[in-house]
C-alpha cells in the first residue's frame, strides 16, 4: 500500500489517477500500538463524560458506564469458572435488551467470540448456524428456548420467566440476573492474552451472493469501527441520545449501539423489538436526538406524519440516519417536507466491512440527496468495471471495492468464497455497482449481488430456491426481489412444477413459511416452464426481475 503522503489525490473527489483509487476526505485517526489488547479493554478505557450507557425503553431501567463496567466484570468471571476460554464461540439468540452489550463484551473480553441469531429463526435455520459456528454456550430466552429442544448446549436465560415444560429438554445452567450478582473483588481470573487480530466476532452475512456465511471479524476490525464513533462527538451538540429501534443481532445494531457509540459517551435508548408507537413515544420521554431507520419505516413516518406531529413532540429530533437499503430521492424529500428541521443521514456499510463504508456527518452532506456519503476515514476506495476488471474514474459506475483497517478476516470454514470477495491485496468486493462524483460522495445504483432485501433484512435467494426444490412437486426454481414501496423488497418465486403437479401458490408459500423466519417468507409465486439460465447455470436473475416488473 503506498504512502498516501507521496500520492497526487485531487482534494475535491480523494481521487488518485496514478492508481485509480479513491481516499477518505474525512481526517484519517491512528489505531492502537499495542497489538495485546482487546476491544472490551479498549473501549472502557475510551475517554469521554457520559454518564448513562444505556436505558431499556420498556422498563426504564437505567444502566450507568460503571455499572456497565462492573456488569461486565461480573458476567465475565462467570463465563471463566463455566470453562469458556479464548477462541470458544458463544451464541446469543434473543431480541433486543440491555443485556445483549454486557454478554458481548464479557464474552469478547475472554478472547471468546461472539455470534448471533435472529430470534425470529427457525430450529432448522439454528441448527444450520450451530453446526457452521459450532457454539459452547447459548446466551437465550425462554421464549425461544422451545426451539433448542434436545440441543446438548448449556443455556444461560436473559430472563426470569422460566417455564418447567418449556425448558425441560434444555441444559439451563444460569440466568443473567445471577451472573450480574457474582461479586468479582478478589476473584482471580483465568484469562489468555488476546490480540487485535484475533477473532472477536461472527455475525452472519449472504456476502454477495449464496448462502448465509459467517463473517469473522478481529478486534481490531471493531476498534477501528468503534473509534470512528468516538471522532463524531461534537461537543456543541451537548449529550447525545441515540434510540436502537433496529436488531443488535445485525451489523448495524450490534456495530452502532451494542458497542459504537460506548466510545462517545452517548445514551442509548433500547427496544426490544420494532414498534412504531413504542418508538416515537421513547424519542419523546428520553428526549432522543438521533433515530436509525430503514427506508420502510420512513415511509410510514412520511404517510403518517400529521398524525404522529399531532400525537408526539418529536422537537429533540436532529437526525435520522438511514441504512440497511437504498433510500430514493423521491422518499428524502417527501420526508423533508413533513420535518424540515430533521436531517437525513444515509450511510452504507456491510458485515464484511465491520459496519464501515461511507457515511454522511454534517447537515450541509446531507443535502446530497441519492447519496450515501464519503467514504469513510482510513478507508481506500476503487470502482472496478465488473467485466473487465479495470478499475474506473470519477462518476463511472462500477462494482465497489473497499480496503482498510475495518476489514474482514475472512468466512468461516469456507476459503471459496472468502477468496471470490477478498483479493490477495486486501480488497472487499461489494456486490454493489456504485460511482463517486467530482466532491468524493458515494452514490449505490444497483446490486451486482443477488441479496433480497426486506426491510432491511438480508434474504438470500439460495437458500430459499434449496427449500423450493426440496418439495417433491417442483422440478426448478429461482427467487428474485420484487420492488414494494412499504418493505422495500420482498421474495418473489418463479417456479417450475414437476410434470402431472397442479401444487398451488399458496401451497408452496405455506411450504416454505413453515421452514423459515417471518422476513423470509415467499409473498408472490409465478408458475413458468424454464428458468432462465446462462450457458454455465447461472440463473438469469435480472431477465426475471424484468418480466415480473413488467406485469405490475
Amino acid at each position: 500500500m503506498a504512502e498516501i503522503s507521496s500520492l497526487r489525490i485531487d482534494p475535491r473527489s480523494g481521487f488518485c489517477s496514478s492508481n485509480s483509487t479513491f481516499y477518505s476526505k474525512r481526517v484519517p485517526f491512528p489505531l492502537p500500538s499495542n497489538h495485546a489488547l482487546d476491544i472490551t479493554t479498549f473501549i472502557s478505557s475510551y475517554p469521554h463524560h457520559g454518564k448513562t450507557a444505556f436505558i431499556d425503553a420498556a422498563t426504564g431501567r437505567h444502566l450507568s458506564f460503571s455499572q456497565l463496567w462492573q456488569s461486565v466484570d461480573s458476567v465475565s468471571t462467570c463465563l471463566s469458572e463455566l470453562g469458556i476460554r479464548k477462541g470458544n464461540v458463544v451464541i446469543i439468540i434473543a431480541p433486543n435488551s440491555i443485556f445483549l452489550p454486557i454478554v458481548c463484551l464479557s464474552v469478547m473480553s475472554l478472547g471468546a467470540i461472539i455470534t448471533t441469531s435472529n430470534p425470529l429463526n427457525t430450529s432448522r435455520e439454528f441448527a444450520v448456524q450451530m453446526a457452521d459456528s459450532k457454539p459452547v454456550l447459548v446466551f437465550t430466552t425462554t421464549q425461544v428456548v422451545p426451539k433448542l429442544a434436545g440441543s446438548p448446549l448449556p443455556i444461560v436465560l436473559l430472563d426470569e420467566q422460566v417455564a418447567t415444560e418449556k425448558t425441560g429438554q434444555v441444559k439451563i445452567v444460569t440466568t443473567i440476573s445471577e451472573m450480574l450478582k457474582k461479586e468479582t473483588k478478589d476473584k482471580i481470573r483465568v484469562k489468555d492474552r488476546v490480540y487485535q487480530d484475533d477473532a472477536a466476532t461472527l455475525l452472519y452475512s449472504s456476502g454477495t451472493t449464496g448462502a448465509s456465511k459467517g463473517v469473522i471479524s478481529s478486534h481490531r476490525n471493531l476498534m477501528a469501527l468503534t473509534q470512528s464513533f468516538s471522532h463524531l462527538s461534537n461537543p456543541e451538540k451537548g449529550e447525545q441520545t441515540h434510540i436502537c429501534a433496529v436488531p443488535m443481532f445485525h451489523i448495524y445494531g450490534f456495530g452502532a449501539f451494542a458497542i459504537g457509540k460506548l466510545t462517545q459517551g452517548s445514551k442509548v435508548v433500547i427496544l426490544s423489538k420494532f414498534d412504531m408507537k413504542e418508538m416515537l413515544s421513547a424519542v419523546e420521554k428520553y428526549r432522543v436526538t438521533c433515530l436509525p431507520l430503514v427506508p420502510p419505516i420512513l415511509l410510514v413516518m412520511v404517510k403518517e406524519a400529521d398524525e404522529i406531529r399531532k400525537k408526539y413532540d418529536l422537537s429533540s429530533l436532529q437526525s435520522i440516519v438511514c441504512g440497511g437499503a437504498p433510500l430514493s430521492k423521491d422518499l428524502i424529500n417527501r420526508f423533508r417536507e413533513k420535518f424540515p428541521s430533521i436531517d437525513i443521514r444515509q450511510g452504507y456499510a456491510m458485515t464484511e466491512s465491520t459496519g464501515f463504508g461511507a457515511s454522511m456527518e454534517t447537515p450541509e452532506e446531507c443535502l446530497k440527496y441519492g447519496s450515501v456519503g464519503l467514504v469513510s476515514p482510513n478507508l481506500e476506495a476503487k470502482i472496478v468495471d465488473p467485466t473487465t476488471g479495470m478499475a474506473l474514474e470519477v462518476n463511472q459506475k462500477g462494482e465497489l471495492w473497499l480496503r482498510g483497517p475495518s476489514i474482514m478476516k475472512g468466512y468461516l470454514n469456507n476459503a471459496e468464497a472468502t477468496a471470490a470477495t477478498l483479493d490477495s491485496q486486501g480488497w472487499l468486493k461489494t456486490g454493489d455497482l456504485c460511482y463517486i462524483d467530482d466532491d468524493g460522495y458515494v452514490y449505490v445504483v444497483d446490486r451486482l449481488k443477488e441479496l433480497i432485501k426486506y426491510k432491511g433484512y438480508q434474504v438470500p435467494p439460495a437458500e430459499l430456491e434449496a427449500l423450493l426444490l426440496s418439495h417433491p412437486q417442483i422440478s426448478d426454481a429461482a427467487v428474485i426481489p420484487f420492488p414494494d414501496e412499504e418493505v422495500g423488497q420482498y421474495p418473489m418465486a418463479y417456479v417450475v412444477r414437476k410434470s402431472g403437479s397442479n401444487i398451488s401458490d399458496t401451497a408452496l408459500m405455506d411450504f416454505v413459511a413453515k421452514q423459515v423466519a417471518p422476513y423470509k417468507r415467499i409473498r408472490k409465486v409465478a408458475f413458468v416452464t424454464s428458468i432462465p439460465k446462462n450457458p454455465s447455470g447461472k440463473i438469469l436473475r435480472r431477465e426475471l426481475i424484468k418480466l415480473a416488473i413488467s406485469k405490475i
